[in-house]
């Protein structure tokens, strides 16, 4: 397949950015299937000689500058190779590019090579080595055996949120010290950004990729900008901003109803994607549609993009699974089925136990021990006779006093009683409902169902209001001393609160109270279990459940989310 040219409508993102001069239609690479090093979109074609003068035949085996033994190759394409090789003086693995020294493009491989090996950045995989050999020129690159390309990551699905944050992140860190020395990659897509097995995310062929194929833009910045929206893009979805899709992932279809198509955003794609990297993957692919629905300008330079991103609230990695530490304990060794409850220190299995102490102190201090305790069971043994011959009589009880045998302490506390909701309704007073659907969810009985708020990019709720609830209605005034709230995701600070003006006049009224002024807090607290109980019962029709702030989800957002509510008299 033939390079794509540099794309600036919304539905066609870059793949690399665009071509100018001899285009290399019809070749192909030939990559193998398991390697980093294996790009994944172009087909494999034997390419054509690009001199008269026959070049060295390369195979596995074949030494460069005595000391670059190839190894495997790894792509054939438009006069060039790349192979997996051995450094045999460092005993370490590498990465090749080859091509004849009289190739039109060696010289600016060459240049390309030596001004990316003076990026030291650690988010660029390293070029080792450049040189021309008069017959080759060849370029020595790190070879990361732990690492995996993202193509071959999203694959098996898209990557969680925290992931695709520090995916962007690190992209646009990188891109930007590039850019700070005249650098740009003009080829990023999913086989030029690597996974490691510790979870960084490393970029190949600075420059160098972009010079073997002779790729040139006239923007860069953008160029390479756009490609990391789409890479972002690819990440939250698992598919590829553009109808016909690539890199072995599908495409995504235009929206309809504007004067032209435009691309549908992350979140538009696949349910559940974080609203914030969703936009911040449109603003990067300068999608004028999505852009302007989001009133925040195009992000046209990974400069720009770092800011944005830093105008986001940061996302956290997910919460270990609860499960799994009750399990394994916070040590990270399994507890036995019989553990006692509290925290436990456990052993490994085929842990050696401590050492004793060595030598003359070890045998002192053990004589020493078995002394003590034999001298202490000879005087508890003599004080023990010492009682029986005297025949000291048993001690006394002392008398029951008529306090501890009340008959009144014996009767059983009367206990709380439920009291029946008549209607629940979302509250929400500077906005237009929150999931008005599910709030007969809280009153079903089932914890695996729920109300929840929506989303927000903080705690107390962006900024764009104080607060959302849910409205109780009793059917009448009703004697009320607690509600039980249930929730989900992480503590939830909420009060309970009653209309204000008297309980007895204004709780009784059969008018649905719409704005906070018309609520008194009587009670607060937080968690995921919470009783807020009123100090003195409270006649009451209306009950309002108000949320003050949110917890974060696993994904990012933050959200409310309340299983059961109970109130009792």
């Amino acid at each position: 397949m033939a390079e794509r040219s540099t794309a600036t409508s919304p539905s066609q993102p870059p793949a690399g950015g665009g071509r100018k001069g001899k285009a290399a239609a019809g070749k192909g690479e030939q990559p193998s299937q398991n390697s980093p090093e294996a790009p994944s979109e172009e087909t494999s074609e034997q390419a054509p000689e690009d001199s008269a003068k026959e070049p060295p035949e390369l195979h596995s085996g074949h030494r460069l500058s005595r000391r670059y033994r190839l190894e495997e190759c790894i792509t054939r394409l438009d006069g060039f190779s790349s192979w997996r090789a051995v450094d045999e003086k460092l005993r370490r693995a590498v990465g090749v590019h080859v091509l004849p020294a009289d190739h039109e493009r060696a010289g600016q491989v060459i240049k390309a090579a030596r001004s990316a090996a003076t990026m030291s950045d650690a988010r660029f995989v390293q070029v080792l080595d450049a040189a021309d050999d008069g017959e080759l020129v060849y370029v020595i690159h790190e070879w990361l055996s732990d690492a995996t390309p993202l193509g071959t990551v999203l694959a098996s699905g898209p990557l969680e949120a925290h992931e695709a944050y520090t995916l962007v992140c690190q992209l646009a860190e990188g891109m930007s010290e590039a850019h700070r020395k005249d650098l740009a990659h003009l080829r990023l897509n999913p086989t030029s950004v690597l996974r490691t097995s510790a979870g960084q995310f490393r970029i190949r062929g600075l420059a160098v990729d972009a010079a073997l194929r002779g790729i040139t833009g006239d923007d860069a910045r953008r160029v390479d900008t756009q490609a990391i929206g789409a890479l972002l893009y690819a990440s939250l979805t698992q598919r590829w901003p553009s109808p016909e899709g690539g890199y072995g992932l599908s495409g995504v279809a235009g929206l309809r109803g504007n004067s032209r198509d435009s691309l549908a955003s992350p979140e538009q794609v696949r349910a559940g994607v974080h609203r914030g990297l969703s936009e911040l993957a449109m603003r990067a692919l300068i999608n004028e549609g999505a852009t302007a629905a989001s009133h925040k300008p195009p992000c046209t330079s990974p400069e720009e993009l770092l800011k944005a991103i830093g105008e986001m609230p940061r996302i956290r990695p997910p919460e270990p699974d609860p499960g799994l530490l009750a399990a394994y304990g916070h040590n990270g060794f399994q507890n036995g089925p019989a553990a006692a409850p509290g925290p436990a220190v456990t052993q490994p299995a085929g842990a050696a136990a401590p050492p004793a102490l060595p030598g003359r102190t070890g045998k002192i201090l053990k004589w020493g021990v078995s002394a003590l305790l034999i001298a202490a069971l000879g005087l508890s043994s003599w004080q023990i006779a010492d009682a029986l011959m005297k025949g000291d009589p048993a001690p006394k009880q002392p008398p029951v006093s008529q306090e501890t045998t009340d008959p009144e302490d014996n009767e059983p506390q009367p206990t709380a009683a439920p009291v029946e909701v008549a209607a629940v309704h979302d509250f929400d007073p500077w906005g237009d409902g929150q999931d008005p659907d599910d709030v007969a969810n809280v009153l079903d009985g089932d914890p695996e169902t729920y109300w929840q708020t929506a989303n927000y990019f903080g705690p107390s709720f962006g900024n764009l209001k104080e607060g959302v609830g849910l409205l109780l209605d009793l059917g009448e005034s009703r004697s009320v001393s607690a509600v039980e709230v249930s929730a989900l995701g992480g503590d939830h600070p909420m009060q309970l609160m009653i209309p204000s003006g008297g309980a007895g006049q204004a709780g009784g009224s059969g008018t649905l109270p719409s704005s906070l002024d018309q609520f008194t807090p009587i009670a607060e607290e937080s968690g995921t279990s919470i009783t807020l109980a009123t100090d003195q019962p409270v006649d009451t029709r209306y009950l309002l459940v108000w949320l003050t702030d949110l917890p974060q989800g696993t994904d990012g957002n933050y959200r409310g989310r309340i299983t059961e509510i109970r109130v009792t008299g």
